[in-house]
């Protein structure tokens, strides 16, 4: 799995969802299974055979967290959007050339999603031209469109 950048603060909140996953939750799914096989019939039992694949798919994100977690990378993303730099972690204002409305992005994780924001991957074509440019900057990226330009407008936010 590739090097996950996160915030400290996503970093913290996924371990703690990783850790009541693992406690509380399996807790609450191995009571429902157990309450499912006492109604009786297995084969035809649908509170067991949802129970079942609640429990898949809780493993899957157990799986996912700690594979995860475990290739992170904390990032500083206050201080290099304090030193006006695009980074993950920090909002992007943007306008598309040719465009006059800003839109404001999250550079980072899906995990770091945040209401009101949408996110762009820093493995994106898009992210990677924006790394490490500052407000003002005009940066072209290659979408399956074609080349499209790309103004910052405003680091934070």
């Amino acid at each position: 799995m590739a090097e996950t950048q996160l915030t400290r603060d996503t970093y913290a909140r996924l371990q703690a969802e990783l850790e009541d996953l693992k406690t509380r939750g399996r807790v609450q799914i191995a009571k429902a299974i157990e309450a499912a096989r006492a109604l009786g019939d297995l084969s035809e039992n649908g509170d067991y055979h949802a129970a079942k694949d609640s429990q898949g798919k809780m493993e899957a994100r157990i799986r996912q967290l700690e594979a995860m977690l475990e290739h992170a990378s904390i990032v500083d993303s206050e201080a290099a959007g304090a030193a006006g730099t695009v980074t993950t972690g920090v909002v992007v204002s943007l306008r598309y050339v040719g465009d006059d409305d800003v839109e404001d992005y999250l550079l980072g994780s899906i995990e770091e999603r945040r209401e009101g924001h949408s996110v762009i991957s820093p493995n994106s074509p898009l992210g990677q031209a924006l790394m490490g440019h500052k407000a003002g900057d005009k940066v072209d990226y290659e979408a399956p469109s074609g080349i499209l330009e790309v103004e910052i407008v405003k680091i934070g936010g």
